[in-house]
């Protein structure tokens, strides 16, 4: 399969099933996303694996941002999550919209890779990612900030991914305009 392919297969999924890739299976994946487009090579990003009981954690941190009495179950729906930091360095060069582009493409990169390899990934967010108790459950620097999650499992036998509308490239490309003659 080529890496059109790879790209033009990938699909979201919402449902997983209980198995994961092992720890070992995901630093390989992660070392190949980590060689995405990086202005001075600053690796402005980290991740962190969420498995087993780290999810209650999370649940608990989310239900505190949201005012909720009880634990969310949101984290629950996989059985790894991978949560995405944007980890800012100080640079005269490389502005902070350019590192967090640069996490966000590892993500991407990931989730694209862990879908290639036979895993259902979900990218989910929310508006507590940026929440004073999810930053504190995941030990976030002042430096950092929480980007979301890949939620990460099998793919269940017989399911199909969500439909995705086709891409129509024609409207989302164009050429830059031509400059204004000076009168």
């Amino acid at each position: 399969m080529t890496a059109l392919d790879a790209v033009r297969a990938r699909q979201s999924w919402s449902k997983v099933d209980d198995t994961a890739p092992s720890h070992e299976e995901l630093l390989t994946l992660v070392a190949a996303a980590g060689r995405v487009a990086d202005h001075s090579s600053l690796r402005p990003w980290r991740l962190i694996e969420l498995r087993g009981s780290d999810r209650d954690l999370l649940g608990a941190a989310i239900s505190k941002a949201q005012g909720d009495k009880s634990p969310s179950t949101k984290p629950l729906r996989a059985p790894l999550l991978i949560a995405v930091v944007a980890s800012y360095r100080k640079s005269d060069k490389v502005p902070r919209w350019e590192q967090e582009a640069v996490a966000s493409g590892v993500a991407h990169m990931l989730s694209l890779l862990l879908d290639d390899a036979g895993w259902g990934v979900l990218w989910r967010t929310g508006h507590y990612t940026r929440a004073k108790a999810v930053a504190k459950a995941h030990g976030l620097d002042k430096n950092e900030e929480l980007l979301g999650w890949l939620y990460v499992g099998g793919k269940p036998a017989g399911k199909k991914p969500g439909r995705r509308k086709a891409v129509d490239a024609r409207k989302l490309v164009s050429r830059m305009p031509k400059a204004k003659k000076k009168k």
